[in-house]
């Protein structure tokens, strides 16, 4: 699909000269909040930062995409930024880290369904400490293998 697919579609637009400057802002703050906000949970809510490492990639995107294309995405966001950034990218190595950064996303989202559904009385969790462990390990490779590399490299583009 091309870019101007995404605009008849609707997925897209133009953003308007007056939603600017509040747009960028929001993401430039948004974007560097919930990297700290993963850093701070990597131990005591990795799942949690999981979804906070990956919300930081996403938020940068949309900030990268508004500020070089000035395109924001209004329709089926996560989806539609991850295609887009396929259209407007040929760099294969950052789109598998936002790729890899959405199935986390996903999957802490499918987690979280779950739990509710049953009712779980830990948190998200099985209750084990082998469990637990396990999400302190992958939080921890998720923000140094996937979205600091993704982020320092996403950062770089927008200078």
């Amino acid at each position: 699909m091309n870019i101007e697919s995404y605009f008849k579609k609707r997925l897209i637009s133009r953003i308007a000269e007056t939603e600017l400057k509040r747009y960028i802002n929001f993401f430039e703050n948004s974007y560097k909040e919930n990297l700290e906000h993963c850093k701070a949970n990597l131990e005591k809510f990795p799942r949690w930062s999981i979804i906070s490492g990956y919300y930081a990639m996403h938020d940068l995107t949309k900030l990268f995409i508004v500020k070089k294309f000035g395109i924001k995405i209004d329709f089926n966001v996560h989806k539609t930024t991850i295609s887009l950034l396929k259209e407007i990218t040929k760099d294969k190595a950052l789109l598998k880290m936002l790729k890899i950064g959405y199935k986390e996303f996903l999957e802490m989202a499918n987690d979280l369904a779950k739990s509710r559904k049953t009712r779980t009385k830990a948190q998200y969790y099985t209750g084990s400490e082998f469990m637990k462990e396990k999400y302190k390990e992958k939080s921890k490779e998720f923000l140094e293998k996937t979205a600091i590399p993704y982020i320092n490299k996403l950062e770089e583009w927008i200078k």
